[in-house]
């Protein structure tokens, strides 16, 4: 399949700023950058790209926030992605939520953009996550439905074995680490009809020796002290990870293709060592 999208524009929450993705200067990365390379790559030719994703952000002020300065940037290819903060409250309405998305949606493919929508994450491991499982099915099914409605492409995530496994994950538990976050972006190339670098991307990892109770245990504690605590004490506080925050690209900026893509292999680091 040809790579027709030239001017890709990204809306979303931490995960599309690619928060725990980071490169050698401490900078986010994530799948959307990951993704904008694949299709220079692809295309050989240069693809202008924006992301206006900004941390901690709920899905009403993604929309109220990003869809308008995305829709002045007349990309031909968007991708929605939010809910997850949603989901952490308890009063989230994955009806309303949906609703939201596709007034979203129709607004861009009235544009003329392709749409990219991403599902939220299965979070059936997660020891305090998976409370959120049953809203976030519900929007799921929501999200698929629009999708189908308008002619959009879903980024199915909570099928997706692999991100079952924690090595896929930055010891948060929240947020993906860069060999998450570039399945995410093979599982973009999918969405999108295009063939994924890696064949396995999709698949579980080799499997590790289970943990003993007492690691499992050590395990658990050094999360919920570094990691759980002080997120709790931003939810009583009130205060977000996002305040004060812009854009992390709101205008475009060239991503040109690799030399010799076209067999360039996907960077997907290993975890052999």
């Amino acid at each position: 399949m040809s790579v027709p999208w030239r001017r890709y524009v990204a809306l979303g929450d931490s995960l599309t700023e690619g928060l725990q993705d980071l490169d050698a200067a401490g900078n986010p990365v994530g799948w959307a950058d990951r993704l904008a390379q694949h299709l220079a790559d692809r295309a050989r030719a240069d693809v202008s790209y924006a992301n206006l994703a900004i941390r901690g952000r709920l899905l009403a002020p993604i929309l109220a926030e990003q869809v308008e300065p995305a829709l002045d940037l007349e990309p031909d290819l968007v991708s929605i992605w939010g809910g997850g903060n949603d989901m952490l409250r308890p009063d989230a309405d994955p009806d309303a939520m949906a609703a939201g998305v596709e007034e979203a949606v129709v607004r861009f493919r009235k544009s003329g953009a392709d749409v990219l929508v991403g599902l939220g994450v299965d979070a059936k491991d997660s020891p305090i996550v998976r409370l959120t499982r049953k809203r976030t099915a519900v929007y799921n099914i929501h999200l698929v439905g629009i999708a189908a409605r308008h002619g959009a492409h879903v980024i199915d995530v909570w099928n997706m074995r692999s991100l079952r496994d924690w090595r896929m994950w930055h010891e948060d538990r929240i947020h993906l680490n860069a060999l998450g976050h570039e399945r995410l972006a093979q599982a973009a190339l999918f969405a999108l009809g295009l063939e994924p670098d890696l064949a396995d991307w999709e698949a579980p990892l080799p499997l590790l020796p289970r943990m003993t109770p007492r690691e499992q245990l050590d395990w658990n504690i050094v999360w919920g002290r570094d990691h759980l605590a002080p997120w709790l004490g931003r939810r009583l506080r009130r205060t977000s990870s996002g305040a004060g925050r812009t854009a992390k690209q709101g205008t475009y900026r060239t991503v040109s293709p690799r030399p010799g893509s076209g067999n360039v292999p996907a960077a997907d680091e290993r975890l052999a060592e």
